[in-house]
């Protein structure tokens, strides 16, 4: 199959707005850094700009003239601003504590070394994601650290949203991230323990079984005010909560609710509810429970009896921690210390089952593990490593001061990984036809990584049709002399709407301008997928936030395996989603 010599005029239009794109992120990064310079030292020094570029956008060093070249003109603008100017700039930009970066112990209050416990408490209810991620790693390194273990528990009480296939995900998602765990349990396996601590709140007056209405119930919270239910006696409330028990009373008719203080500023403590009665089937226990407890009532329980020493949850629930000590206290059960950290949120992506959910059910994203989801595996199809969102997500440790970051700084920790660890490959968007007169036919040897011999090297023919990247074309001028990589010298004769034809020159001796190539006759169509930001500002979803470069790689290509994540020198790192039968498939990672 032959490419065409150009591709479609949309696909073209296409092609420049992700070149546009990529190019104004690293010139976004240079921007960034001159103004951080220039504020610093009151005048931006370009040879004490160029490390910071590399060290969050390592690509940039693939073209060390090209990115002086845009870190020369930047430095130029700033230095021509007011000192005042250079602020106002500088506001729009994020830097990291350098403390935060160095604190990378989990520090437990009141912990006893070796003697920590803690739990990651997911409810199966979808698929885990980045702030997931978050919790499991705080409660895993903040167990490790004090030389303690973390137990895998899932609250599932919720038969109506939960699934076996959500439980499976959590774990595989766990495992892929690193994270172990010493022991697994789920509260439902505890539903009988859970009804005679019930039992015993009627006996101690602490609860009652309340049959108003939804909106007689919402109303007396409102306005303060008791209901005639919180009267009732401990053996009545027992009778009724039997009934309740075996499926005689339906969804809706009775709830039990904890006596807490009608008359409380804190809405959470005016009689919440424990139990309420769903006749669901449960993924786990089939048929077997017809009453269900809520989380504020479960949730303390289950950390006591389990023997958890701090309990981890995100600041939401900070208003609850009264109910939390309330009920243990009133069973008399001890207390785990009760740590918040804040919720983790990244901007223009949806985090909360209740965004993802729709866009996945109205077809606007491929599934849940589409890359510009912030699931895990959605960032794994990305190829974000697990070791990049693990850095990312403690350094935030267990602070409470919300955030909203954007994607930039996991990026820049993926890129930094990669860089390492990526073979790389060529690759050529919206290709265009090179033909060079008098060229021998020459072997390139290519090496699979600038500094690691160990991974080895591999062989690229070149003859005399290629094709080069369109932008690369595009600036090309006749009588211009440029050099295909690690191949030869050759000076463009003419230029046409079937492409550029060149003459041979030489094969050693440095051109002024370098050119990527990939031999025409063994040419690999591909396309790479580019994932954006999926929300706009306002938190509403863009149809164009997944772009499409199309061109073609090199036939060593063909021989990765899929999910192998290469980089295409002087594009970025990309990942090998499939292979199809016209080509391979990748997706863009950083």
């Amino acid at each position: 199959m032959r490419l065409a010599v150009r591709v479609a005029a949309a696909d073209s239009l296409l092609t420049l707005f992700s070149d546009y794109w990529r190019m104004k992120t690293l010139e976004e990064v240079i921007r960034k850094w001159t103004l951080k310079n220039a504020a610093d030292y009151k005048l931006a020094i370009p040879g004490k700009i160029i490390g910071r570029v590399i060290g969050e956008w390592p690509d940039s060093k693939t073209d060390m003239k090209a990115t002086m070249k845009l870190i020369n003109e930047e430095a130029k603008r700033v230095n021509a601003l007011a000192h005042e100017q250079v602020a106002i700039e500088l506001k729009e930009f994020a830097f990291e504590e350098k403390k935060a970066e160095e604190k990378k112990e989990i520090e437990l209050p009141g912990a006893i070394q070796g003697h920590v416990l803690t739990r990651f408490p997911p409810e199966p209810s979808g698929f885990p994601h980045i702030g997931h991620a978050k919790a499991a790693w705080l409660d895993y390194e903040g167990a490790r650290h004090h030389g303690g273990k973390m137990l895998l528990r899932f609250d599932d009480t919720n038969p109506e949203k939960e699934k076996q296939e959500f439980a499976d995900a959590i774990k595989e998602g766990l495992l892929w991230l690193g994270i172990d765990w010493a022991d697994e349990t789920y509260t439902s396996d505890r539903m009988e323990e859970l009804y005679t601590y019930c039992d015993e709140l009627f006996v101690k007056y602490a609860a009652y079984v309340c049959t108003c209405t939804a909106e007689q119930v919402k109303k007396s919270r409102e306005m303060k005010q008791s209901c005639d239910c919180s009267a009732r006696e401990p053996q009545e409330n027992m009778a009724i909560f039997r009934k309740m028990r075996d499926g005689k009373m339906e969804e809706g008719s009775a709830i039990v609710r904890f006596k807490g203080s009608m008359h409380s500023d804190n809405s959470v403590m005016r009689d919440p509810t424990m139990f309420r009665v769903i006749k669901a089937t449960h993924y786990r226990q089939g048929e077997k429970y017809k009453c269900w407890p809520s989380y504020d009532f479960e949730a303390p329980i289950m950390d006591s009896l389990e023997g958890i020493t701090h309990a981890m949850r995100s600041k939401e629930y900070e208003l609850r921690n009264e109910l939390y000590f309330a009920i243990l206290q009133k069973l008399e059960l001890r207390a785990p210390n009760l740590i918040e950290f804040s919720r983790l949120d990244i901007k223009n992506a949806p985090i909360s089952k209740r965004l993802i959910t729709p866009l996945v059910a109205e077809g606007k994203v491929e599934g849940y593990n589409d890359p510009r989801l912030p699931t895990l595996a959605g960032l794994k199809r990305r190829g974000i490593l697990p070791e990049a969102i693990k850095e990312f997500v403690l350094g935030f440790g267990l602070s409470k001061v919300e955030s909203e970051p954007g994607w930039d700084k996991l990026l820049s920790l993926n890129r930094k990984l990669l860089d390492e660890r990526a073979m790389r490959r060529y690759f050529v968007r919206s290709p265009v036809k090179l033909t060079i007169i008098g060229a021998p036919v020459k072997e390139a040897v290519l090496k699979n990584h600038p500094s690691k011999k160990e991974m080895g090297e591999r062989k690229l023919t070149g003859t005399a049709t290629f094709y080069i990247a369109g932008p690369d074309a595009d600036a090309l001028i006749v009588t211009e002399l440029f050099r295909l990589k690690e191949l030869y010298n050759a000076t463009v004769t003419s230029k046409d709407a079937d492409g550029i034809t060149a003459k041979y020159e030489a094969d050693e001796g440095i051109a002024a301008k370098k050119i990527q190539w990939v031999p025409l006759e063994s040419a690999v169509p591909c396309k790479v997928k580019v994932p954006r930001d999926l929300l706009d500002e306002k938190g509403e979803y863009r149809a164009d936030s997944m772009g499409e470069d199309v061109g073609v790689c090199e036939p060593s290509c063909r021989e990765l395996p899929e999910s192998a994540v290469v980089q295409f020198e002087r594009y970025g790192y990309a990942r090998l989603d499939k292979k199809e039968d016209n080509g391979l498939v990748f997706i863009f990672s950083c």
